[in-house]
């Protein structure tokens, strides 16, 4: 998508690549005003479907209840959200109070 100024992510951890995030980072825009969700949901086949339960753990990682802890792999910023990329396409979107959402977009 020429023309499309996506955020630029930073890799969090030694195996994650600019391959990793598949498509995902051309689904954000620093152009659109509109918050990552609302972008997600519209660029996204599957929408931003937010999944609850899940844990933030002290190092950035989540955590389902009854699974293993996914390691933060990669992070980019919104204007004033944080987004942040788990294996298994797990997509988390941080806001300034605190709150966060986590959606898998595989």
């Amino acid at each position: 998508m020429a023309g499309i100024r996506a955020p630029v992510w930073r890799m969090k951890h030694p195996a994650a690549t600019r391959e990793t995030l598949g498509f995902i980072p051309g689904f954000l825009s620093r152009d659109d005003p509109r918050p990552a969700a609302q972008q997600f949901n519209d660029a996204y086949i599957g929408g931003w479907l937010p999944s609850p339960k899940f844990a933030m753990l002290p190092d950035g990682g989540i955590k389902y209840p009854g699974d293993g802890p996914l390691l933060l792999l990669a992070e980019t910023r919104l204007r004033d959200e944080v987004i942040r990329f788990y294996r298994g396409a797990w997509v988390s979107i941080h806001q300034p109070d605190g709150s966060f959402e986590i959606a898998r977009m595989d």
